[in-house]
């Protein structure tokens, strides 16, 4: 418990604080995920938990609009067993927006976000792969929400 209260203290003292979504420099926006984009989904909660930017659902209300060029998951064999049987994989996720002003103007030319990670394969444990799998493409679309946050966040108008 000591420990505990200890740790609280020194960590406020030196300033420590939680990192937050980077502010935006739009007072509206328009995000233009698919319905059932998982990134879209992310992107829209933690923007409506930032104070100073609200999402509207009309691009024509909106001070900057964010479209979406491509969002695509692709899965990639890396490595083979000494039988050819796949023994490793490479997750990767890409991301290709721009965003544009309220008049069309590019505020931010197409950029791409690609994001990569490792995974092993095995014939044993094949659910176990694909819940990792899964995992895996989760933490890779939280860390491009945040990688999004930040460019738009640089965003000079």
């Amino acid at each position: 418990m000591a420990l505990a209260s200890l740790t609280i203290v020194a960590t406020a003292g030196c300033g420590f604080q939680l990192r937050r979504s980077a502010a935006l420099p739009f007072r509206t926006l328009y995000a233009g995920f698919a319905p059932t984009s998982a990134i879209g989904a992310e992107f829209r909660r933690l923007v409506r938990v930032a104070e100073d930017t609200r999402l509207v659902d009309d691009p024509a209300e909106a001070e900057a609009r964010l479209e979406v060029i491509r969002e695509l998951r692709e899965k990639e064999v890396v490595g083979f067993s000494s039988t050819g049987r796949p023994r490793e994989y490479q997750l990767r996720l890409r991301f290709t927006f721009r965003v544009v002003d309220h008049d069309g103007q590019p505020l931010l030319a197409p950029t791409e976000i690609v994001l990569r990670r490792d995974i092993t394969s095995s014939d044993i444990e094949v659910v176990s792969k694909q819940q990792e799998e899964e995992l895996l493409y989760r933490e890779m679309q939280s860390d491009l929400v945040q990688q999004l946050l930040r460019r738009l966040a640089a965003i000079r108008r």
